[in-house]
């Protein structure tokens, strides 16, 4: 099912912070799954619980478009690398609003797959980007609040 996205930087449920999933019921994979047919459907490349209106911790990233969606429940960021740069970004929540945001070009990130078993990802790129991007709106932070 596609969801609505939430929109405007001072949409109050875009500002809040994310709960902590503790269990992975029937309900968190659906929701799971709908967030990816909504990414797609809006031709994004990225997904906060937050912007379809649910407070909890998960996030989905796509950066390309041949390789399947990656959710993490629960992400934390363990590492950044000091290496970092400025690329202009979008969000499904800002339409036609792009904002350079300075990010690490690599990180490690520890969450839950959708199976429930941890996962550790060392992600470079686009891919790092997403995910940075993703766990800002866990804490009610948008790109806005980032830019130079």
């Amino acid at each position: 099912m596609i969801l609505p996205i939430q929109t405007g930087q001072d949409n109050p449920i875009l500002r809040q912070e994310a709960k902590e999933v503790k269990e992975i019921t029937t309900q968190i994979k659906q929701l799971v799954l709908d967030m990816i047919e909504t990414m797609k459907a809006k031709d994004g490349i990225g997904l906060a619980a937050p912007q379809v209106g649910q407070l909890l911790q998960i996030i989905i990233a796509k950066p390309e478009p041949d390789k399947e969606a990656l959710a993490l429940i629960n992400p934390q960021i363990k590492k950044t690398s000091r290496k970092k740069e400025i690329i202009e970004e979008g969000c499904l929540s800002l339409p036609n609003l792009s904002v350079p945001v300075t990010r690490s070009v690599k990180i490690i990130v520890q969450g839950l797959a959708l199976n429930g078993q941890p996962v550790k990802i060392k992600a470079k790129g686009l891919l790092a980007r997403i995910i940075q991007h993703e766990i800002d709106h866990l804490s009610g932070v948008l790109i806005v609040d980032k830019g130079l």
